[in-house]
């Protein structure tokens, strides 16, 4: 069999001694009960699976953990869970068993001194132990789910490999791997000599780089806004932050400048890094820097005009599998044009909702919903709500239905999403110029396997005159390796935003500090680099040639960018079309785009009529300009 890289060198991992036994086991589970070695006597092979209540991977290996007690139970195979971190309550610990619908038994680790004993350091970390208490196996439970990543199915299910070797008497043929999660939240001796405390500097620190995510109601998994809780995760902030990926930013600030910019200064970062290494001391906490004001429920400026729900009943997410993109509809009943200043798209069940994007569109038009050039609104992780500049606003014409599309993604357990979206309306009067959502797109994606630094190119539509460029968002899936926009005006080419290493997780809308002013005819060029080599831990198929779809295990290039323009502009251009009926006709251009390259199956640029089928020639011999039976991509492209 032939290993990926990583577990070959797993193989090298070298368990302390201090774990290659265990000699006993004094702990109490979150009801109370008393647990020793010796309730486990009668069990040949003992699981025991490190935890927290608030890991993500460990609330998502704990399902898994269940399974595969009891198809083992009949083996002589007993699993039980150890949660260490000083931050888990034993009653936060009852809630997780009952939430997670944990039948093993779950105990706590007052202390940590358990994690010591066997030298475990993260959640979840599995040992697993023969009939005579020696470690047999210390590592993950499997490969799917990872610090980023997630695979539909895992590439080698370590657990339960070790558990059908040591059943049938084999020696474990992979004994360690590569622990990946939470560190442990150890309670850690406080050094009295430290000038960094969490009162002093580090919750300030937080406040201004982590809370609006890491609070009660948010994305984040776990809040940052009590001493004992961040205290229980200082080890693991260092880490993420000296690795880079937290806060999730991930442009380069060698070119433009961002308002929404999360990235640390140095010293913030040599700050938590002291702290954490000083065991996290409190400080006085008598005087705490309040966290940012928040509107009750929403990220928006104010309470919403409008809340309208994105599915009419909640929507049932599997607990594992892929779910296939979901479309809802919704008039919202608007006979005159509606302006919006402010608009956010809230998830009811941030666990399960990976993006929604919001479409207005004219009614009947359901058919021709093409997200790759615009939308009225979008969420995906760590994004901020669309708020616009004094004056500036978002447009949906009169009729206008609004669709909405929305990615859930299983976390372990079934779930149930109803989600929202708050409209902030602006009056017309006020309103100085027109908010315009398009974008660059390469929809003629074939990603050969193996390859690691497969290239393409896309143009935009040209700014029209008086526009000023209010933000990007680029949009790949997960073999997504890095994404580059360039403004081209004349020969010139400058670049404005380049993010060296895209993460498919953390979509972020790029904010100019201030609004750009970008001359008539310009565009954007944006290049984009993907890896769907064996090295990405995200890659789903290494083996697999990628072309453009809607699913996860698809591709796509879209440099998605906000621009603005005089509201006045908007009545009459060189084309005689108003903003927005320019903005809906490179939706029509995108969407036939599609078509023609799925059609063009020798990618040649190039179809005959004889090829296509009956039911668009109307639309082959309006588009055949030179009526020469023959389309070329160029025609399709002609506004």
């Amino acid at each position: 069999m032939r290993y990926p890289l990583f577990i070959l060198l797993s193989l090298c991992i070298v368990l302390p001694s201090s774990a290659q036994t265990l000699d006993s086991l004094n702990l109490v589970d979150h009801r109370g009960k008393q647990w020793t070695l010796d309730e486990f006597s009668d069990d040949s092979i003992l699981v025991v699976a490190f935890l927290g209540t608030e890991c993500p991977l460990a609330k998502l290996y704990a399902v898994r953990l269940g399974e595969i007690a009891k198809d083992y139970q009949a083996n002589g195979v007993r699993v039980v869970a150890v949660m260490s971190n000083r931050q888990d309550s034993l009653e936060e610990i009852g809630a997780f068993v009952a939430r997670q619908k944990i039948d093993f038994p779950v105990l706590k680790d007052a202390g940590n001194a358990f994690a010591d004993s066997v030298s475990a350091k993260r959640t979840p970390e599995i040992f697993v132990y023969d009939a005579k208490r020696k470690l047999r196996y210390q590592g993950r439970v499997d490969d799917q789910y990872g610090i980023g990543y997630v695979r539909d199915e895992p590439r080698r299910k370590d657990l339960r490999i070790t558990l059908n070797e040591l059943t049938f008497g084999q020696d474990v043929s992979v004994p360690s791997t590569q622990a990946v999660g939470c560190l442990i939240g150890r309670t850690k001796t406080t050094d009295p000599q430290s000038t960094v405390t969490y009162g002093a500097e580090v919750a300030k620190i937080l406040n201004n780089r982590c809370v609006s995510c890491h609070r009660e109601g948010e994305i984040a998994p776990f809040a940052l806004t009590d001493y004992e809780e961040v205290a229980g995760w200082s080890d693991m902030i260092a880490e993420v932050v000296r690795d880079g990926r937290m806060p999730p930013w991930h442009a380069t600030d060698d070119h433009a400048t961002f308002a929404n910019d999360r990235g640390m200064s140095q010293e913030e970062k040599e700050t938590l890094y002291a702290w954490a290494d000083a065991g996290a001391p409190s400080g006085d906490l008598t005087d705490l820097p309040l966290p940012p004001e928040k509107v009750a429920n929403w990220r928006l400026p104010r309470q919403p005009d409008r809340i309208i729900p994105v599915s009419p009943t909640p929507f049932d997410v599997p607990a594992a599998g892929a779910v296939r993109y979901q479309y809802f509809k919704f008039d919202p009943g608007f006979t005159e044009d509606v302006w919006l200043e402010a608009a956010e798209l809230k998830p009811g069940n941030r666990e399960v909702v990976h993006h929604i994007l919001a479409f207005a569109v004219p009614k009947g038009n359901y058919d021709r919903l093409d997200g790759a050039r615009g939308f009225l609104v979008g969420y995906v992780p760590g994004q901020s709500p669309d708020i616009w500049p004094s004056g500036h606003a978002k447009l949906i014409p009169a009729g206008s239905e609004l669709v909405f599309q929305v990615h859930y993604t299983p976390v372990g357990t079934e779930q149930q999403d109803q989600s929202q979206l708050g409209l902030c309306f602006a009056d017309a009067e006020s309103i100085t110029h027109e908010v315009v959502t398009t974008s660059a797109l390469q929809t003629r994606l074939k990603i050969p396997p193996g390859e690691s630094d497969y290239t393409t190119t896309a143009n935009s539509p040209p700014f029209p005159d008086k526009a000023t460029l209010l933000s990007m968002s680029p949009h790949m899936h997960v073999r997504g390796k890095s994404f580059q926009y360039e403004l081209v005006t004349g020969g010139k080419q400058t670049t404005i935003l380049e993010i060296p290493a895209y993460d498919f997780n953390w979509q972020t809308s790029y904010v100019l500090q201030q609004p750009m002013a970008v001359p008539a005819g310009s565009r954007f060029l944006c290049t984009a680099v993907f890896d769907n080599s064996e090295d990405n831990l995200n890659n789903p198929d290494p083996t697999d040639t990628v072309r453009w779809g809607d699913q996860t295990w698809d591709e796509m290039m879209i440099g998605y960018f906000n621009y603005a323009v005089p509201r006045s502009s908007a009545s009459a251009g060189k084309s005689g079309m108003t903003v927005r009926q320019r903005a809906l006709r490179m939706a029509e251009i995108a969407a036939r785009l599609k078509t023609f390259d799925k059609l063009d199956t020798d990618n040649d640029g190039k179809l005959q009529k004889s090829d296509t089928p009956k039911k668009i020639h109307p639309i082959f011999d309006e588009l055949d300009k030179d009526s020469d039976g023959t389309l070329t991509r160029d025609e399709v492209q002609q506004p």
